[in-house]
């Protein structure tokens, strides 16, 4: 079971990212889950804007967009590729008044969730989303 972290057409680093894959191994447990191979890639805007594009059929920028590959029914695991477009993240920031840094791990525990299988895009599912990425925001810091 492994959390990777790449780059691709940036350069950003997450830091503390043995920390980060403990935080999210407890994430998945919590959520019922073994978390087995999740990948992370920090990405630009232009290059998740083509990513959207071209898997999903839509024409806007966006924070994450998450490639399932885990087997929830059977094996009870989550495995995926997240991406991650750091400038939106650091765009999203400035408007809900977070930290870059508060805001990425956001975004990461918000990727993690939907390869445990929560939802989010009606208004229900949505809120039902930021309680636990709120939720689970706390354990990292309760973890300190």
């Amino acid at each position: 079971m492994a959390v990777r972290y790449y780059n691709e057409a940036c350069s950003y680093r997450l830091p503390e990212k043995r920390r980060t894959s403990a935080w999210l191994r407890r994430v998945a447990e919590e959520e019922g889950y073994v978390l087995t191979d999740v990948n992370y890639i920090f990405c630009s805007a232009e290059r998740l804007l083509e990513m959207n594009r071209q898997f999903l059929g839509h024409d806007y920028y966006t924070d994450v967009i998450t490639f399932d590959y885990s087997d929830r029914k059977k094996a009870r695991t989550v495995a995926g590729d997240i991406f991650i477009d750091v400038e939106t993240v650091a765009d999203n920031a400035r408007i809900y008044g977070a930290t870059r840094l508060c805001e990425m791990r956001r975004v990461v525990v918000h990727g993690l969730l939907h390869l445990c299988g929560q939802k989010d895009k009606t208004p229900r599912t949505n809120a039902a989303m930021h309680r636990k990425e709120d939720k689970y925001l706390r354990y990292w810091e309760e973890e300190r």
